[in-house]
């Protein structure tokens, strides 16, 4: 296979895998079409808030994230941080907006009360790091405080992981869809699209392609049955008073909290991880639980403003680990879970590599069998 200038292509969803293999396939002057159920404006900032990549907190923490899924997340991690920096950069030179992205690490701290959940946290990094070389830093509370002197009383522990990273993603998403414009990606919003092999069906018309990638997430269920909704709930709040630089995790006996800073003082707040397709509000416990977390952080958060209260599914296969099925010109990519900005670009460069023919780094992880396929 090679990528000819003659290649029709269509990516059916434009979230955050969707556009970013528009956005890297139209860099080869190839014809793509993009269709997206939702409609999009690319005069402003995005706040397409029905897409989980809009309401997630966009932390790229492969030890954070291994230690509670396996060592592919890991591995496709580390591959998405050598190329996150490349592509915002990129992204930055073409256009006006800025993409803020710092790989500052992340720090995770916990309540005295929750001193046996750091302890396992350490534990499970210790071996990690004995397998993979991850690196982690133990923190005493000067430590801390001189990393984040407006962290709060009472945190006496704690551990950075420097190689992790957070993304400005709203911004990201707004810039992939303007530079895609920019490079001729025909863009089809507003539309529901259904997919039958190489052929997508919408406005009543159907259009045949070389090849045709399914990036609808949640949306793919009637292809990929297999799939799942998990519930996520989040807060943005401005806070202008405090000041972070890096993502911080809160353990707790249930969950981990994070906490990761956004541009103009905002804060993005997190934690709940529920096995149900329901896209209703915020509930007042999960409420009630973030804000306390952030004030724990920083009495300050008292005086917070709440910009939004954000649920939304993750979509997620029976192991939570993403997929790559290839069913003739049918390409199907999802699963991604809660590791969307952690390994996309490890996965957009995996199936551009498989178009061109070339060795694929991830292709025992991420490349299925066909027959899961109803195409």
């Amino acid at each position: 296979m090679s990528l000819s200038a003659s290649l029709n292509i269509a990516i059916v969803g434009a979230g955050l895998v969707g556009r970013l293999l528009a956005y890297q396939l139209s860099q080869h002057k190839l014809n793509i079409s993009l269709y997206e159920a939702n409609r999009l404006n690319s005069d402003t900032v995005d706040n397409q808030l029905d897409a989980a990549a809009f309401t997630a907190a966009g932390m790229i923490a492969p030890v954070s994230e291994a230690l509670e899924a396996d060592l592919d997340s890991y591995y496709l991690g580390k591959t998405s941080l050598q190329l996150w920096p490349s592509i915002v950069a990129e992204l930055n030179l073409k256009n006006t907006a800025t993409i803020n992205y710092q790989q500052s690490g992340s720090l995770i701290l916990c309540h005295p009360q929750d001193r046996a959940e750091l302890a396992h946290f350490s534990r499970k990094t210790h071996k990690l790091a004995s397998t993979t070389g991850a690196a982690f830093t133990t923190l005493i509370g000067k430590d801390i405080h001189q990393l984040e002197p407006d962290i709060g009383n009472g945190f006496e522990q704690g551990i950075l992981l420097p190689d992790e990273a957070h993304i400005d993603n709203r911004a990201l998403m707004s810039s992939l869809l303007q530079q895609c414009l920019k490079q001729g990606v025909l863009l089809i919003d507003d539309t529901l699209a259904e997919i039958d092999n190489n052929r997508v069906l919408a406005n009543n018309k159907s259009s045949s392609y070389d090849w045709v990638f399914d990036c609808r997430g949640i949306g793919a269920k009637s292809h990929r049955p297999e799939l799942r909704g998990v519930r996520g709930e989040v807060l943005r709040v401005h806070c202008p008073d405090v000041n972070f630089n890096r993502p911080i995790r809160l353990m707790h006996p249930r969950y981990q909290l994070y906490l990761v800073p956004k541009p103009g003082g905002q804060y993005v707040i997190g934690a709940t991880q529920i096995e149900s397709e329901d896209r209703s509000s915020v509930t007042v416990q999960s409420m009630l639980e973030l804000c306390s977390a952030m004030y724990s952080i920083n009495p300050a958060f008292a005086e917070a403003r709440i910009l939004e209260q954000n649920t939304n599914l993750r979509p997620a296969l029976n192991d939570n680990k993403a997929s790559i099925l290839v069913c003739d010109r049918h390409v199907s990519i999802n699963g991604l879970f809660r590791h969307g900005y952690l390994i996309a670009p490890a996965i957009v460069r995996s199936v551009i590599h498989w178009l061109e023919g070339r060795h694929c780094q991830h292709h025992k992880i991420l490349f299925r069998s066909m027959e899961h396929i109803d195409a």
